[in-house]
């Protein structure tokens, strides 16, 4: 995979162990804690001399689990791996509850920068 955010994003959260990994959505039935993750925009960096030799782009995380406590204690750690990888938060996180597969979540998005 070429240098991307969201490769940037892989290799941080795989550092957290039994945390399963999805892009957008997870497949139905997957047991928590997970996190799926998604592009959601990011900062246009080209200038009128060309492109940049750095590109950045917005990652919104997303985790899941069984309980509210397990959700708080996995995004914790997704925020920590992801800020040592050099993500910078956007906010704060957003609780949220799934009613359909009974799962508590908690969302964030992160500016990642990186070179391609």
């Amino acid at each position: 995979m070429a240098n991307s955010a969201e490769k940037v994003v892989i290799d941080a959260l795989k550092t957290i162990t039994g945390l399963s990994i999805f892009p957008d959505v997870a497949p139905t039935g997957t047991a928590g804690p997970y996190v799926t993750y998604q592009a959601v925009g990011g900062q246009d960096v080209n200038g009128l001399d060309g492109p940049a030799d750095l590109e950045n782009q917005r990652m919104q995380i997303n985790v899941w689990s069984a309980t509210r406590a397990a959700t708080a204690t996995t995004m914790r750690a997704a925020r920590t791996t992801l800020v040592e990888a050099g993500g910078i938060p956007i906010g704060a996180p957003v609780s949220q509850y799934e009613s359909d597969t009974k799962l508590y979540g908690s969302r964030l998005d992160f500016s990642i920068w990186y070179r391609p």
